[in-house]
């Protein structure tokens, strides 16, 4: 399994707010911070001005605690946790991970790994890192010996969608009952999927999948996010059909957890969509030939540029 995601930190840099520049279009002031990844650091915003909380590079995937005064981040491909302000940094796992997501109690930790039956499979592990990790998926695993330890993968090649086709961040949802991820028992079926996991059953929901069974795509489901009130989960895809007709490049699905209605929402290349508020969100989108962190009215898909970076995640309002 590939697995993206670093951090020498110093307190005179993590201290240093960064004035608007070359990479700052925002005007707009927000209520709380967006954390950002550029040029493999990590970042935090609410307006025109950013502060950088790590140095050095190869961080990745920055994702915030419930109650606004942690982060949960990738680096060299490990599992760390910071303090809002970037010091008290700390690693929590031995293990290779991807992508974590934060339980609704602020206890523990979801992050990606390779599962006893040679795949993807998901963990939780201690928001303290005091305990080993818990198997969360795939259910035959839970109570069977952890695998060995896979090294880290800490860059992809490729193109944007190679980049993203095998990236493995996952989502608690924000009642703590499920956790969304990439792959799964579906895909016993079909050649990329993204699943829906119940924590307490260990039964898994496909609520995307490509090629494999009746489908005649390629493509991919990955970078799940939930709606704070539980009733959406958006991910990034891409879909290459029988036709160039069928062709789907990079792009936003929102899916009803309760209809199970999907749209596309935002526009080609948006990615890596995190929720704002019932109408609003923060998406990765294309802004002067580079990737940029986009705010995005869902309704009229109006779209302010914010910061240059990728992976927002926006610190809940306390």
């Amino acid at each position: 399994m590939k697995v993206v995601s670093g951090l020498a930190w110093a307190a005179v840099v993590a201290g240093a707010m960064v004035h608007p520049g070359a990479a700052t279009a925002a005007t707009t002031s927000l209520p709380s911070l967006v954390a950002y990844v550029r040029n493999g650091d990590i970042y935090v915003s609410k307006g025109a001005t950013e502060k950088r909380l790590t140095t050095g590079g190869n961080q990745a995937r920055p994702r915030w605690s419930p109650d606004g005064k942690s982060i949960a981040f990738l680096k060299g491909g490990y599992l760390f946790v910071m303090k809002a302000d970037g010091t008290g940094q700390r690693r929590l796992t031995t293990r290779a991970a991807a992508g974590p997501s934060w339980s609704p109690d602020g206890r523990s930790i979801a992050f990606a790994s390779l599962s006893c039956s040679g795949g993807p499979g998901v963990y939780k592990i201690a928001a303290t890192g005091k305990a080993a990790p818990e198997v969360l998926f795939p259910r035959d695993c839970r109570g069977e010996d952890l695998p060995a330890e896979p090294a880290p993968v800490t860059a992809r090649a490729g193109s944007l969608t190679e980049r993203l086709r095998t990236d493995d961040a996952v989502a608690w949802s924000p009642d703590g009952t499920r956790v969304a991820f990439r792959g799964g028992d579906c895909e016993s079926v079909y050649d990329a999927c993204l699943s829906v996991g119940e924590l307490a059953t260990g039964g898994e929901q496909t609520v995307a999948a490509y090629g494999g069974g009746s489908l005649q795509t390629r493509g991919f489901a990955v970078v799940p996010s939930w709606r704070a009130d539980g009733a959406k989960l958006a991910w990034t895809a891409s879909q290459e059909g029988e036709t160039k007709a069928d062709d789907q490049p990079v792009h936003v699905v929102e899916y009803d957890t309760k209809t199970r209605a999907k749209k596309t929402v935002g526009g080609t290349l948006d990615r890596e969509m995190a929720y704002l508020s019932t109408g609003r969100a923060a998406i990765t989108g294309q802004y002067r030939n580079g990737s940029w962190v986009i705010l995005v009215d869902l309704a009229r898909n109006k779209r302010t540029p914010f910061h240059e970076g990728s992976q927002p995640s926006v610190q809940p309002v306390r």
